[in-house]
């Protein structure tokens, strides 16, 4: 689908302000928002109907269940239905990680779902203060900020809390219980190349990733003898979605069942993939 055009937006850093959209980026100019019937249509297209998820769905969200299969299929290149899975985000052997794609993204907002396109769950960050939003909607040094996690199931509740500390080069993800029992670490074991990450309990390696590619496009998942136990693999946004946000979008396979903390630890990897690579990217 085409980007919206040129016009005064929904500010989502503000809702009391509206922010011009010039056809391809967001401007630095603001303005309050006008009640509905005092702004013509033709200049503000967006804000008259104040509605910010027709913005999403012009940006070619996804979530239908035949979205998320095509997502897995033909994408991801999994063939047909994998068998096994108990509906929730620790007993499915895919896990399709959806980010939401918001034209301003004020902080990172994920949908997990199983193969068949139902929703299994959610991840959305917490704790951001107005000084990290405001850095994130006009620079990129938010990157370099604390990033933290929940992963919720169906019903909202807590059920991982993963915590990138403020870095510069190599990254460190700490993987918590909700209450806050520490699960193990995931850290980035490389700068330069495809990237290298390891899964740490109580200081000893249990498994890890890696990448093979340098865009980390696909990339491995292993256990402790480095042999493969699943796959991840990032699938194109489509066309809108990658010329106006950054949402990004995976599919992890696990190839058979696993057992916690490691089990957690895949979990969790899709996420820090995102979270490590891709929005120091952006």
């Amino acid at each position: 689908m085409n980007a919206p055009p040129p016009g005064w937006y929904p500010d989502q850093a503000d809702p009391r302000y509206v922010r011009w959209w010039d056809g391809r980026q967001w401007t630095p100019h603001v303005q309050p928002a006008q009640p509905v019937q005092q702004q013509p249509a033709q200049q503000h297209p967006a804000a008259q109907r104040n509605d910010a998820s027709a913005i999403e769905l012009a940006m070619g969200g996804t979530g239908d269940a035949a979205s998320v299969q095509q997502q897995v299929q033909q994408r991801a290149g999994v063939g047909g239905t994998v068998a096994g899975g108990g509906g929730t985000l620790f007993t499915e052997p895919v896990l399709v990680i959806n980010q939401k794609a918001k034209l301003i993204e004020m902080a990172n907002e994920y949908a997990v779902y199983d193969q068949h396109g139902r929703q299994l769950g959610s991840v959305m960050q917490v704790g951001q203060s107005g000084a990290q939003k405001a850095l994130r909607l006009f620079t990129k040094l938010d990157s370099l900020m604390t990033v933290t996690l929940e992963i919720r199931d169906a019903t909202g509740r807590p059920m991982l809390v993963l915590t990138r500390p403020a870095t510069m080069w190599k990254g460190t993800v700490h993987v918590q219980r909700p209450d806050q029992s520490p699960v193990g670490d995931i850290k980035l074991a490389n700068v330069w190349g495809k990237a290298r990450f390891d899964f740490e309990v109580n200081g000893q390696r249990i498994g890890g990733m890696r990448a093979e590619n340098l865009r980390a496009w696909d990339i491995k998942v292993l256990d402790h003898a480095d042999t493969e136990i699943g796959q991840i693999t990032k699938t194109w946004q489509g066309l809108a979605k990658a010329a106006f946000t950054t949402a990004d979008n995976y599919v992890l396979q696990i190839h058979r069942p696993l057992q916690d903390p490691l089990l957690s630890m895949v979990v969790a990897s899709a996420l820090t993939v995102d979270t490590i690579l891709s929005q120091n990217q952006s």
